[in-house]
C-alpha cells in the first residue's frame, strides 16, 4: 500500500507530458546528483533546506518532491512544503525507482536556465508548433516563444540569449529525413514509444521527404486551419497546445483503436 502522501513512479509517468503535470521538485544533494546527472522531465532543482523560499510559487499548484531514493531529503521537503500549506507528496523510492522504472531521464547539461526564450520562423505550421509544445511539456513549462523573421532568427536569438530552432543554421533544425521535432528528441534523450509516435505523425505532416503516416493529412489540415484564424503566432501556440495534447494522448493510450458507427451504437 502507497504510504500516506506519496505518488508511485507508474502514476508520475501517466501524468509526464501532459497539463496535469506536477510541479517536480528536485532536491537531490550534489553529491547524489553528480553519479547521474539526468533529470525527470520538467524538474526543477533546488536545494532541499531552501524550499521554504519557492511556497509563493507554489501554493497553488501540486508538487511532486524527488531525492535520490525518496527518504530523508523528500520526506522532510515535502513536510515543510505541507507546512505551509502546499499540496506536495514525494515519489516513492526517488529518482533510482524512476530510473529502475524505466523513466525518461534528460540530461541536465542539455537543460537551459528555467523560462529561457526560445526563438524561430513566424507563422507557424507543424513543426513549429510541435517543437514548442514538446518544450512546454517535457522541459520547461514556463519557457517563452519568440515568432520572427525568418531571416532575424538567429541574430534574434544572439542579441536575446534566446535558443533558436526550426531555421537553417540552428542545431535544432531539419535534417535530409527529420525535422526539427525529431532534432529536439535526440539533443534531449526522449525516447518514449508515444513521442516517436508523434514525430512519424509530425514528420510526415512536415512535409519531410518519404516521410509517411495515414494521420499526417488531419493534422496539416487542422494546422492550417489554425494557422488561417490566428494573427497572432503566440495565441495560435495557445490554441494549438490541446492538439498536440491530444495527439500525444493517441500515440500513448490509442494507436490500436478504431472507430466506426455500426461498432459503437449504429445500425445498418
Amino acid at each position: 500500500m502507497t504510504a500516506p502522501n506519496t505518488m508511485t513512479c507508474a502514476q508520475l509517468l501517466r501524468l509526464i507530458g501532459t497539463a496535469d503535470v506536477p510541479i517536480i521538485l528536485d532536491v537531490c544533494i550534489d553529491e547524489d546528483f553528480a553519479e547521474d546527472q539526468r533529470l525527470i522531465p520538467t524538474s526543477l532543482r533546488h536545494p532541499y533546506d531552501l524550499v521554504q523560499d519557492l511556497v509563493p510559487s507554489l501554493s497553488a499548484r501540486k508538487v511532486v518532491v524527488v531525492c535520490q531514493k525518496g527518504k530523508k531529503l523528500s520526506q522532510g521537503a515535502m513536510a515543510l512544503l505541507r507546512s505551509h500549506g502546499v499540496d506536495a507528496e514525494i515519489l516513492e523510492g526517488g529518482i533510482a525507482a524512476w530510473r529502475d522504472a524505466g523513466g525518461p531521464l534528460i540530461p541536465a547539461a542539455n537543460v537551459p536556465e528555467r523560462g529561457a526564450l526560445w526563438v524561430t520562423r513566424h507563422r507557424p505550421k507543424v513543426d513549429r508548433i510541435a517543437c514548442p509544445w514538446l518544450v512546454r511539456r517535457f522541459i520547461d513549462p514556463e519557457a517563452r516563444f519568440l515568432f520572427v523573421a525568418p531571416s532575424e532568427v538567429l541574430p534574434v536569438a544572439e542579441k536575446y540569449s534566446a535558443i533558436p530552432f526550426d531555421v537553417a543554421g540552428a542545431e535544432l533544425g531539419h535534417s535530409e529525413t527529420t525535422c526539427s521535432f525529431d532534432a529536439m528528441l535526440k539533443h534531449f534523450s526522449l525516447t518514449l514509444p508515444a513521442l516517436i509516435g508523434m514525430a512519424n505523425v509530425i514528420r510526415a505532416a512536415d512535409g519531410t521527404p518519404e516521410a509517411k503516416a495515414p494521420q499526417a493529412a488531419g493534422l496539416l489540415a487542422i494546422s492550417l486551419g489554425l494557422s488561417r484564424m490566428f494573427k497572432d503566432d503566440l495565441k495560435q501556440l495557445d490554441a494549438a497546445m490541446p492538439l498536440y495534447d491530444a495527439l500525444y494522448r493517441w500515440a500513448r493510450d490509442a494507436q490500436n483503436e478504431t472507430h466506426d458507427w455500426v461498432a459503437h451504437g449504429g445500425t445498418q
